[in-house]
């Protein structure tokens, strides 16, 4: 770490499951903790069923809400019929981040070996928001934490990082 002061990154947390409450969301308690741990903000965070609709407007809501810089969603990104995330989510990337998914599949291979290809773990960017889609279990949300958000959210980790280059990612709206 450098000398550079620690910035405060806002987050929102999105579990998706049609069997979780608030009382059982483990991977949402798992993000939300280390959130609070590294001394960034919980500015939401919901349950929302397997719906693809209700996931887009959740996650559309929060890309256009100047109160959160990033989204964090947890579950359904399996290859089953109710694995609906990653197809509700990826259309509103105008920018992806496959760097993403390949450095999660290669920590997850690690601790599941093969068994990380059944997850569509993806990331992008909307509307200048940060949108990571993590498999509902809370290893892969440690996995995806402690491997690499905790690191690309804090500003003194170099050589560089997410917070960095956040000012900079509506430079285009800027331009004539």
């Amino acid at each position: 770490m450098s000398e550079r002061p620690f910035i405060p990154v806002r987050f929102a947390v999105l579990t998706v499951s049609d069997t979780r409450t608030r009382e059982d969301d483990r991977s949402g308690d798992t993000l939300a903790e280390r959130i609070a741990k590294a001394g960034h903000t919980l500015a939401d965070r919901r349950i929302v069923g397997a719906d693809r609709a209700a996931i887009t407007a959740i996650v559309k809501d929060w890309c256009w809400n100047h109160a959160v810089d990033v989204v964090l969603t947890t579950g359904g990104t399996g290859f089953t019929g109710r694995d609906v995330t990653p197809d509700a989510i990826e259309p509103m990337f105008e920018k992806r981040m496959d760097g993403f998914s390949a450095v999660f599949h290669r920590i997850s291979f690690e601790k599941i070996g093969t068994s990380t290809v059944q997850s569509r773990a993806t990331a992008g960017l909307c509307n200048q928001t940060f949108v990571f889609v993590l498999p509902g279990s809370p290893g892969a949300c440690r996995d995806a934490w402690d491997g690499i958000l905790e690191r690309q959210f804090d500003y003194r980790h170099m050589p560089c990082n997410f917070v960095e280059i956040m000012p900079r990612l509506d430079e285009h709206l800027k331009r004539g």
